[in-house]
């Protein structure tokens, strides 16, 4: 593992959930040298200005974070956007990471890149063997390029660069930061935010999209951050053991996967919502069961993840303190 504290670390996506997680990992284990903007000071989609950045800092290390992200009514409302800006950030830092120098990169995929049906848990050879699931298939698309660009470079230009670009693939993650806007956050925000309005508001019932029995695999952000840096500062000899030249994301899953009917129960209970849940079975549940294998991070990481309780504790916290809450636009960190 990497001990050079003062690398050039560029975390893209830093004020969204995810790269916010990594960028405070990063301070905690004492890297000096990071840099971030914002979308307004670099608009990532515009390529002059991603090339212009990238000319001028030159950083040895890249963490792209940085993506349109949203639940399943921002995917079926923004198509579009979600395929556009998604593969354009990914395209222009992909890029301009080898054109100057950037010697490793690692991308933050999504468990939407799978087939919505395939053996479970799922196994990163999955990848490209079957059908997307149709509400969030923009943003897969966009995700699997992700994933295929950093393969790609790293066939073409390993060699005569000496890059490293990765890519990893999460499920569904929560925690600080996150977005409880209804329109478009993913379930435990937007469960937090109704369970807590039904309580201030007194009222008798909670309305929960689908039939409550789709199974979900949930891990906390920062419990993420952790492992994601620990895989950028594994030797190559280390990560390339666990993948394919072809075949080069690895799943950074928990293991374990709840019902949303009974995560609902959790939530409403550490909230204390006391009110009847209703399930509104005309709402699309999306994939059944959407679980990943992650035996392959298990031979390189050894790691602990806090419980959901605790972990859905700190972002009830998070939301009470938060501006997010009033957000009406899609997150995009």
């Amino acid at each position: 593992m990497s001990t050079n504290l003062k690398t050039k670390i560029f975390v893209a996506g830093h004020r969204g959930m995810v790269g916010s997680a990594i960028l405070r990992q990063l301070k905690q284990l004492g890297y000096s040298d990071l840099k971030t903007r914002t979308h307004e000071e670099l608009d990532l989609i515009n390529q002059e200005a991603t090339e212009k950045f990238f000319e001028s800092e030159r950083p040895d290390q890249v963490y792209l974070a940085a993506a349109m992200v949203g639940g399943i009514v921002a995917n079926n409302t923004y198509p579009a956007d979600f395929i556009y800006r998604n593969l354009m950030i990914q395209a222009n830092v992909i890029h301009q990471s080898w054109r100057f120098g950037v010697k490793k990169l690692l991308f933050i995929a999504s468990s939407c890149a799978y087939p919505c049906s395939t053996d479970q848990p799922i196994k990163e050879q999955a990848l490209l063997s079957g059908k997307l699931e149709l509400t969030s298939e923009p943003f897969a698309v966009a995700k699997i390029a992700g994933i295929k660009m950093c393969e790609s470079y790293n066939r073409q230009y390993r060699v005569s660069h000496g890059i490293d670009f990765r890519s990893v693939v999460p499920p569904t993650l929560y925690g600080p930061g996150d977005n409880y806007n209804l329109e478009n956050s993913h379930v435990i925000p937007a469960l937090i935010r109704k369970f807590h309005e039904a309580k201030i508001n007194k009222s008798p019932s909670v309305s929960i999209w689908g039939s409550g029995k789709p199974l979900r695999e949930f891990m906390y952000v920062d419990d993420m951050a952790k492992l994601v840096v620990s895989i950028m500062n594994l030797s190559a000899e280390t990560f390339n053991a666990q993948t394919k030249p072809q075949l080069g994301q690895l799943n950074i899953g928990c293991g374990t996967d709840i019902s949303i009917a009974d995560l609902a129960k959790i939530i409403s209970r550490i909230i204390g919502f006391n009110g009847e849940i209703k399930f509104d079975q005309g709402k699309p549940d999306g994939v059944h069961k959407k679980l990943l294998d992650s035996r392959r991070l298990r031979e390189i990481c050894n790691f602990d993840l806090r419980n959901l309780d605790v972990g859905i504790k700190n972002s009830y916290k998070d939301f009470l303190s938060s501006e997010a809450a009033s957000s009406t636009k899609c997150n995009f960190g």
